[in-house]
C-alpha cells in the first residue's frame, strides 16, 4: 500500500467512525424525543459534528433513520451466523436462530426507537418507504432459514405460511412490550416457541401420507 492508499484509507475510516458517532447519537435522541423533537442543530450540539458536515455524509435526517435501521438490522439478522448455518444445513442452528428471531432481541425493554419509526411511517412516505424495506429484509432472511430447513418445491406453501405466522407473532411481541405493561414476556415466549418448534416440526418431519397408515392396503407404518 503507497502513502496515496494510506490517506485514503485513513480518511475512509474517520468519515465511517463519524457517520457512527452521528448514528449512535441519533438512535438514542430519536427514541428519547421523537423525530420531529429532534434537530440537526441538537444531532451537531451531541455529537460533536458539525452540521454542515452532518449534511455531507447524510442527505437529511431520514437518511439518518435509514443509517440506524441497517445497523439495527445487520445485528438482529445476525447474517453471518444464519449464512453458515445455511450453507452447512446444520439445523439445531437454524431452529435456534428462529427462536431468536422470535424473540425480537428481546433484553426486557420496550424499543421506543421501533415505535417512533411505526409512528412516523403512517405520516412520512420516506420513513414509510424504510418501514417497507425492513419488513423486505427481514421476510426474505426468514424464508431464506425455511428454505434450508424444508427445500422441497412442494413445501412452498408451507414455508410462506409459517413465514407469514412467525413474522406475525413477531410483530406482535413488539407491539406488546411497547404499549402493555401487563405483558408477561417470558411466559409469552415460552408458549410462542412451543408454538413455533411444532410447525417447524411438522415442516421439517412431515407426516405420512394417510394412505401408508390404511392397514386394509397392506400399507401399515412399522411402529
Amino acid at each position: 500500500m503507497n502513502l496515496l492508499q494510506c490517506g485514503e484509507a485513513g480518511r475512509a475510516g474517520r468519515a465511517a467512525a463519524r457517520r457512527e458517532q452521528l448514528v449512535s447519537v441519533a438512535r438514542r435522541l430519536f427514541a428519547e424525543q421523537g423525530f420531529h423533537g429532534t434537530g440537526v442543530a441538537q444531532l451537531a450540539a451531541e455529537s460533536g459534528i458539525k452540521v454542515g458536515q452532518i449534511y455531507r455524509d447524510f442527505a437529511d435526517k431520514e437518511a439518518i433513520v435509514a443509517a440506524i435501521v441497517e445497523s439495527d438490522l445487520a445485528i438482529f439478522l445476525n447474517d453471518q451466523d444464519m449464512t453458515r448455518a445455511i450453507e452447512t444445513r446444520d439445523i439445531p442452528a437454524l431452529r435456534e436462530w428462529l427462536r431468536e428471531f422470535l424473540r425480537c432481541g428481546s433484553d426486557g425493554e420496550p424499543d421506543p426507537l421501533f415505535a417512533e419509526i411505526m409512528a412516523e411511517a403512517a405520516r412520512n412516505e420516506r420513513i414509510r418507504g424504510i418501514a417497507h424495506t425492513i419488513n423486505r429484509s427481514v421476510s426474505g432472511a426468514l424464508m431464506r432459514v425455511l428454505v434450508a430447513l424444508a427445500p422441497a418445491a412442494s413445501q412452498a406453501e408451507e414455508r410462506s405460511r409459517l413465514c407469514d405466522m412467525i413474522l406475525t407473532m413477531g410483530a406482535g411481541v413488539l407491539y406488546r412490550r411497547i404499549g402493555d405493561p401487563d405483558f408477561e414476556e417470558a411466559a409469552t415466549f415460552r408458549r410462542l416457541i412451543a408454538v413455533l418448534d411444532a410447525h417447524v416440526d411438522a415442516l421439517i418431519a412431515p407426516a405420512p401420507d394417510p394412505i401408508f397408515e390404511n392397514s386394509r392396503c397392506g400399507f401399515v407404518t412399522p411402529r
